[in-house]
This record gives structure tokens, C-alpha cells and sequence, in this order.
């Protein structure tokens, strides 16, 4: 199966998603089809031995639209470049329209209501009418007549029968019926008032997508690399794997890599969304994009071009906001129905008012124009997307990366959030959390310990190093170190055999006495790992490791239990140790001693209860997130979390959780704002059209007013969408 992604020119409304999505899932072998009119791509998956990415672009042509491939190695600036010429096209036919509306307009209404008369004002009006309807119109045409081709009707099909209603009965009555009324102004207001729409929606459109620009943009273009012994600028794109690259003050980091010579602190914020700068050193990885603060390093790059860090954020957003919510499959639906049925109702008021009621035929026909033109449900297809665009743009700015519109959908309506303790709630690797000296100082029974533990590569005996590093404790030169497989290490320090281990092997030496054992079982139900620091005559002290709490997890728990979430801890630890840290963050429900393999059988149990996020490292949590409604991963955008969560939290921040649930409850609220209004409007509209409150009021719904309404709908979905930025998360 191949995969292949699209960019399309021309769509307009919904249903021109819609009609293109129809079209590929009629082509050989296509498996799935996605087309969304926001971002105004596509995405198709189908079988090489029956397709090909070129029959796939002629069929989407065939309907009137322009494709293409959207390769690997993108221009950067093409996107951009693109808006920039799509919103200059509509601006540009909006005013080609407008110079002639407006005499048309002036002519054949508002002189007319004037009593001023115009000689041949008929001719004339044909004469400003016909560019804007041939010319300005040509897309409109070109969009229905591919549609018609194809069996189907799309919005421009409803504006093309409308206005070509009353630009052709104009054109019969100037002249062969000079005494009837004709309607060329309404025909030329008409398609100008649609332009406008496109015009101001293409303005509005661009400004949703403003999160991918600013990422886009982060990207430095220049590089120092060191290639023969010497510091070369060159362009980023020309950077390779294993480059050496010189990053001075206030510079910009240009690809991912490992930092070989030298340190400094990085502004990741545009990354992570985290303010604080991140210190490196020797060995650390730093991401493109980043900026160096203070100090000059050298690293080696190891990611460049697609493969970034950004570049997989921007295709990941992209992504997200192509695919659709299941929200938008329902305004899909009702759009690919509506067409026809606007049409029908569209003739039968024709009918009723010229045969039934026994109106004129212009009378019977205006009605018919304005049902056409005011229900076009452009505001229905712009609902979702737009809200999806804005809501994963906002994530993206506080670093909460949403893979997909079902995600947002689904994330207000969860059931439990199911956390993994090692690396997520906890930091992930071992510190010493308690020193309890016996006849010593803290300083120099930490100072004995590590001057043993200095030559171990056990992670305990790393927390105790790290400790008094932390402490600038400077250690003493030990000799006849060995390690003690499963219990601990032991050497000789200033003559004395030192040995640091566990409590039951520090029994076999010395008999411990019962207020140290009680001290020790205290620490332990606290679930810490107790270190005996001792020597044959003497114990010096002891020494509590534990994984620690990340400051911001127990905020995290108690924000999910007041939105009434339950919260769920699982952990391969024993039951002790979990249970210590499950009362530490506040959680009740905790499952420990479960192998990574069963964590998802865990949460398919809870899945029965409702919906469930599991959150994890994104590594060995793998199948568990997969297995979750919504699989949030915590890491610094690594690889496998970028492939296995729906959400991915870059900042590694618990509390960005809560966060991403109300960026879901925000935009979906958004989304159905939106649909309400557009459905209300059509509902609304369709029966003042068609004419029902003639009768008794006198009114009457001109094809003018219904157009500028229909343009009016579209815009200010788009523009309440907008406002979404304006909500804090």
C-alpha cells in the first residue's frame, strides 16, 4: 500500500471536499481518502499494482480542480508562497466583480426606485453583467460543471443554476421581451457578493494556519560547520549527518544532534513551551530551532532536513489538521444531501408560485434564485475544520502536540486517565531523598558513600555520587574497591574497610539494633531503597534512594479529580513502593507489579467503564497507549512517542494532561457553536426564501440580500472561530 499526500486548488466549499473525497474512493484500489477544505490537501492510500499518484491527481482534475504530490523535501516558504497567491486571486476577482456590481446596481436599482430613467439601460446592464458572470463566474462554472460531470452537485452547482437563472432571463427579456423585468444586477451583485465571501474566508483561512507559519519560520537558514580543520557557513540544507557545527551566543541551533565540546543554556520554549532555558553539556541533545543563550559548543548533528525535531512537528500538525473529527463526518453528510435537496425545494416554490398560487414567472423565478443562493452551507464545511486548525495551533504554541481531530473530539469526554508511574509521574531515575547520619555529620557520611560508590555504575550508586556532587563534597581516593553482585560495593578508605549495601547484607557483618531496624522499615514503607553505610565495628549512617515525584504531578491528579475524572496509576513496582507514591500524589486507584506487556489488558478492563488516556513515556507504555482511546505521550519528542501517542506533551509536564482536555472541551464547544448557527441559519433562511412569509407580510427575500447573507454566514463562522485564540488553557 502506498500512501500518498496532495495539494488541491479550487475548493471552495464542503462539498467540494466532499465531492473529491467521493471521486478517489470510486478510483481502483484506494483504500482511504481524506480531503480537508481548511489546509486544502488530501490524503490517499491505495494499492501501487491498481493506482498510480498521477490517475489519482488526473481524477481529482477531472472534476475541475487542480493537484499535486506533495513530496518530502517541501519548499518551506511554498505554503506561504501559496496563501499569499490564493488570497491575492480573491481579492483580485472581488474587485474585478465589484467595478462593474456597482454601476449595475446603481442602474438597475437604485435609479430605478429613483424614477430616474436610463436610455438603453438594458443593454447596458447586460454589458456590465456579462464579465462578472463569465469572467469572474468562470470558476464557479468550471467547480459545477466537473461536479455535474460526475453525477454529483456541489455548492457552486446551487450559485451557477441561480444566477444563470436570472442572467439568461435578463438576456430574453432585453431582447425579445422589452417590456418584462429583467435581473442582470441581481446575477452581478450576486457572484460579487460570493467573491467577497472567498476573499474574506481566504483572509481567515490563513490567519488559523498561523501556528505552522511561525514554526516554519523558526528554522535558521545558515550553519557553521567545521569540514578540513576550518569553520564554513553554509545553507542548513546543505547539512549532513555527523557534521560538526559551531553554535556561538544567541545563535540559533540549526539541526537536532549531541552537543561534543563545550556548554551553555538553550531556549527551548518554542519547543517545548517550557520558559526556563535548559542547561547542556557535554552530551546532551539540543534540537534545532532553539536558541543558545550563553557559552559556545560544538555538537554533532544527527537529524537533519524532514527528520527534525520541527520538521516532525510541523508534518504532525499538518497532519492533525488534515484529518477529520468525527463531528465533521456528520457535516460531511449533511452537506453531500443538501445540494439535491436545496435544488428540489428550489422548483417546487418555482412551481407552487407560478402554477399553484399563479405569480408571474419572473416573480416564481427570483424566489427560486434566492432558495439557491442563501442556502449554500459554506458556513456548515467551514465549522470543523477551522476549529480543529485553531485548537491543535494553540496546543502547539503551549507545546501540546495533537496528532488528530478525533483526539480533540474525544479528549473532553474521558471516562479515566490512566498514568504510568516510572518517568511520568515520577522523574525516572533515582535520588537521594533522606541522609541519616549515626554518630557522623550528613556531609561526611554522604562524603564516606560516595567516595566507595565512585567506581560502581549501579543507578543508586550514581544518585549517591550525584549527591555530593550536588554538595561539592570533593571525595577521598578509596583502594581495593569490588563489587558485591545483588547486595552492594565495598573498599578500603584511610585503612578501614568500608562497606555500602543493602540492610540484609549489612546484617551479615554487624547486628543492627532495633531503633536503626525500625528507622529502616519506616523509610522502606515510605517506598524508598535504604542504604547501610558501615564497617565491622562501627555503622556510619543511612542513606534513602527514591524515584521522586515531578513537582507538577500532584497538581495534575487534582486537577483531573475535580472534572470528575477518575485517575488510575500503573506500574511494574512492587506494591509498596507503588502504594507509597500513589498516597503521595493523592491517587486511590493504583495496580502495581503489572508486566508493560498486560498494562494494556489493564486499560481495555477500564475501557469498558468509559473512555481512558493512558499516559506514558511513549516507549515501553507502548502498547497500552496504542490500545487507549487517546495515548498521551510525555517526552522530549522523541521518535516512538511522536508514532505511538495521539497526544504528544513536549514541556514533559503531567499537568499539560489537564491542559490538553481543556483545549478539547474548548474547541469541540467551538465546533458546535459553529454547526448550530449554520444549520439555524440554513433552517432559517431556506423557508423566508422560498417566499412562506409573503402572504401574510408582505416580505419577500431578494436574491441580492440572501447572497450577501449566505457570504455573511461563512465569514463569521470562521471569525467566532477566531476567537478561540483569545481562551487560556
Amino acid at each position: 500500500m502506498k500512501k500518498v499526500s496532495l495539494d488541491i486548488e479550487g475548493m471552495h466549499c464542503a462539498s467540494c471536499a466532499t465531492l473529491i473525497t467521493k471521486r478517489l474512493e470510486k478510483e481502483p484500489g484506494v483504500t482511504y481518502a481524506n480531503v480537508n477544505l481548511t489546509t486544502e490537501k488530501a490524503t490517499a492510500e491505495f494499492d501501487e499494482t491498481k493506482n498510480s499518484d498521477g490517475k489519482i491527481i488526473k481524477a481529482i482534475e477531472s472534476l475541475g480542480y487542480k493537484a499535486r504530490a506533495i513530496g518530502d523535501n517541501e519548499d518551506k516558504d511554498y505554503e506561504s508562497k501559496k496563501r499569499g497567491a490564493s488570497l491575492k486571486h480573491a481579492r483580485n476577482l472581488f474587485l474585478f466583480s465589484l467595478l462593474f456590481a456597482v454601476p449595475a446596481f446603481l442602474i438597475g436599482m437604485v435609479f430605478m426606485w429613483a424614477g430616474i430613467e436610463i436610455p438603453y439601460s438594458g443593454y447596458i446592464l447586460f454589458a456590465l453583467a456579462t464579465p462578472v458572470q463569465f469572467i469572474a463566474g468562470y470558476g464557479i462554472y468550471k467547480s459545477a460543471f466537473g461536479s455535474l460531470k460526475n453525477k454529483s452537485a456541489n455548492m457552486d452547482t446551487l450559485i451557477a443554476i441561480g444566477t444563470s437563472a436570472a442572467y439568461f432571463y435578463s438576456l430574453y427579456v432585453v431582447f425579445f421581451d422589452p417590456m418584462g423585468e429583467q435581473y442582470f444586477e441581481a446575477a452581478a451583485v450576486l457572484i460579487t457578493f460570493v467573491m467577497l465571501g472567498r476573499y474574506l474566508e481566504a483572509i481567515a483561512k490563513g490567519k488559523t494556519s498561523e501556528a505552522i507559519k511561525k514554526l516554519m519560520h523558526l528554522s535558521p537558514k545558515i550553519a557553521t560547520v567545521i569540514r578540513k580543520g576550518k569553520e564554513e557557513k553554509i545553507s542548513v540544507d546543505e547539512v549532513v549527518v555527523d557534521d560538526i557545527i559551531v553554535v556561538k551566543p544567541g545563535e540559533k541551533i540549526p539541526v537536532d544532534g549531541i552537543i561534543v565540546e563545550g556548554q551553555s543554556a538553550v531556549d527551548e520554549s518554542m519547543i517545548t513551551g517550557e520558559s526556563m532555558p535548559a542547561e547542556k553539556k557535554k552530551n546532551d541533545t539540543v534540537i534545532g530551532a532553539t536558541i543558545n543563550k550563553h557559552g559556545s559548543f560544538k555538537f554533532k548533528a544527527t537529524k537533519v532536513g524532514a527528520n527534525t525535531t520541527l520538521s516532525q512537528i510541523i508534518k504532525l500538525i499538518e497532519d492533525a489538521q488534515g484529518e477529520k473529527a468525527p463531528i465533521q463526518r456528520f457535516a460531511d453528510k449533511i452537506s453531500a444531501y443538501f445540494v439535491p435537496v436545496v435544488i428540489l425545494i428550489a422548483i417546487i416554490s418555482f412551481l407552487i408560485w407560478y402554477f399553484a398560487v399563479g405569480q408571474t414567472f419572473a416573480f416564481s423565478m427570483i424566489i427560486a434564485v434566492s432558495v439557491l443562493v442563501i442556502a449554500c452551507p459554506c458556513a456548515l464545511g467551514l465549522a470543523t475544520p477551522t476549529a480543529i486548525m485553531v485548537g491543535t495551533g494553540k496546543g502547539a504554541e503551549k507545546g501540546i502536540l495533537i496528532k488528530g481531530g478525533d483526539a480533540l473530539e474525544t479528549a473532553h469526554k474521558l471516562y479515566a486517565v490512566v498514568f504510568d508511574k516510572t518517568g511520568t509521574l515520577t522523574r525516572g531515575k533515582p535520588e537521594v531523598t533522606d541522609i541519616v547520619p549515626i554518630g557522623t555529620s550528613e556531609n561526611e557520611l554522604l562524603k564516606i558513600a560516595a567516595s566507595v560508590e565512585q567506581f560502581s555504575e549501579h543507578p543508586l550508586a550514581q544518585a549517591i555520587v550525584n549527591k555530593a556532587e550536588e554538595k561539592k563534597i570533593k571525595l577521598e581516593n578509596v583502594k581495593s574497591f569490588k563489587a558485591i553482585p545483588g547486595h552492594g560495593v565495598e573498599a578500603t578508605l584511610k585503612g578501614k574497610k568500608i562497606i555500602v549495601s543493602k540492610p540484609e547484607y549489612a546484617r551479615r557483618i554487624k547486628k543492627i539494633d532495633r531503633n536503626l531496624d525500625n528507622k529502616i522499615a519506616g523509610l522502606e514503607e515510605d517506598g524508598k531503597t535504604t542504604i547501610l553505610v558501615l564497617d565491622k565495628k562501627n555503622v556510619y549512617g543511612i542513606i534513602a534512594i527514591a524515584d521522586t515525584i515531578r513537582e507538577d504531578s500532584i497538581k495534575a491528579v487534582k486537577d483531573l479529580q475535580k472534572e470528575k475524572i477518575f485517575v488510575y496509576m500503573i506500574t511494574g513496582d512492587n506494591k509498596r513502593t507503588a502504594n507509597a507514591i500513589g498516597r503521595q500524589l493523592g491517587i486511590n486507584h493504583i495496580i502495581s507489579e503489572v508486566l508493560p506487556q498486560d498494562k494494556a489488558n489493564e486499560v481495555k478492563r477500564f475501557q469498558k467503564k468509559g473512555k481512558v488516556a493512558m499516559v506514558g513515556d511513549g516507549i515501553n507504555d507502548a502498547p497500552a497507549l496504542a490500545q487507549a482511546d487517546i495515548g498521551i505521550a510525555i517526552g522530549s519528542g522523541t521518535d516512538v512517542a511522536m508514532e505511538t501517542g495521539n497526544i504528544v506533551l513536549m514541556n514533559n509536564k503531567t499537568t499539560d494532561v489537564v491542559k490538553a482536555i481543556k483545549l478539547s472541551k474548548i474547541t469541540i464547544g467551538k465546533v458546535k457553536q459553529n454547526m448550530f448557527w449554520a444549520l439555524f441559519y440554513n433552517s432559517l433562511g431556506i423557508p423566508i426564501a422560498a417566499g412562506v412569509l409573503y402572504p401574510f407580510t408582505g416580505w419577500l427575500l431578494s436574491p441580492i440580500i440572501a447572497g450577501g447573507a449566505m457570504a455573511l454566514s461563512s465569514v463569521s463562522v470562521v471569525l467566532n472561530t477566531l476567537l478561540m485564540k483569545r481562551k487560556k488553557i
